[in-house]
């Protein structure tokens, strides 16, 4: 009887932690937007996310790099989030609700995830937030800010996706990433191409798409290369390079007018 008792306790206690968490992530997810919008200023929302963060600075010093790199895929999330609400305007527009929605669902449902499938799809996230972010915030800055974010950006997608695989030195890798995404965002800058849609504040810019796709891409090869190893072929990797480059060429080729050009 005892034992059922302590059981039923013991269940009770988990729902109601559970449920606290969720409503801690959902005040984040919606409280950084809204803090944002209101102050018309980033600062108080990147501060929130920061400050959701603790335990990263709450390590000792030796520790703090990996505790960093660890959570920079979503700290490149929250961060991007303030920022696409901010230069949305001082007004809550369509997208300031998405934006909410966006990352609550990330805070609650997609971060916990751990699977190889969840892991690839946070990091096309960050990529694709971030990017965006980065693209709006440097179109007036001088091109190296854009090509330093999208090197941080390209690294922390790639480590994010590395570290959860069985290859025991990856830095080579995740720096070449960070290097391609520096050098694509080097050559698209002086060609911003930002896509938007009426009124709603709601705006992508070109090179977030084609960076989350090459990331798709790359993230494959580098499976297909592990799986395959001393058998592989360009073939195993031939239909997603192919439609990668199809699906590129296309966006700059045909969506490319001037009218959208920052």
């Amino acid at each position: 009887m005892y034992m059922a008792d302590f059981v039923f306790v013991r269940k009770s206690r988990n729902i109601a932690s559970n449920m606290v968490h969720i409503f801690l992530n959902l005040l984040l997810g919606v409280g950084a937007v809204l803090i944002t919008v209101l102050s018309n200023s980033p600062v108080l929302g990147i501060i929130l996310v920061l400050v959701s963060k603790w335990r990263i600075f709450a390590v000792r010093a030796r520790y703090f790099t990996l505790n960093l790199k660890s959570n920079l895929v979503d700290l490149i999330v929250g961060i991007s989030v303030v920022l696409l609400a901010y230069y949305a305007g001082p007004s809550f527009l369509l997208v300031d609700f998405i934006l909410m929605a966006v990352y609550s669902i990330w805070l609650i449902i997609i971060k916990p995830l751990s699977s190889e499938k969840a892991t690839l799809a946070q990091s096309l996230i960050a990529v694709f937030l971030g990017i965006s972010a980065a693209t709006i915030m440097c179109a007036n800055l001088d091109s190296i800010v854009l090509v330093l974010i999208s090197f941080l950006i390209g690294y922390a997608a790639s480590r994010h996706v590395l570290v959860q695989s069985n290859d025991k030195d990856f830095t080579l890798t995740t720096l070449v990433c960070g290097l391609v995404f520096a050098e694509i965002a080097w050559l698209c800058h002086s060609w911003n191409i930002i896509y938007t849609f009426g009124n709603t504040g709601i705006r992508i810019p070109q090179l977030a798409v084609i960076l989350s796709i090459f990331a798709f891409v790359y993230n494959y090869a580098r499976q297909a290369m592990i799986k395959y190893q001393d058998d592989f072929r360009f073939k195993h990797i031939l239909g997603p390079v192919i439609f990668g480059a199809v699906l590129i060429g296309i966006i700059v080729l045909f969506t490319s007018n001037p009218i959208f050009n920052i």
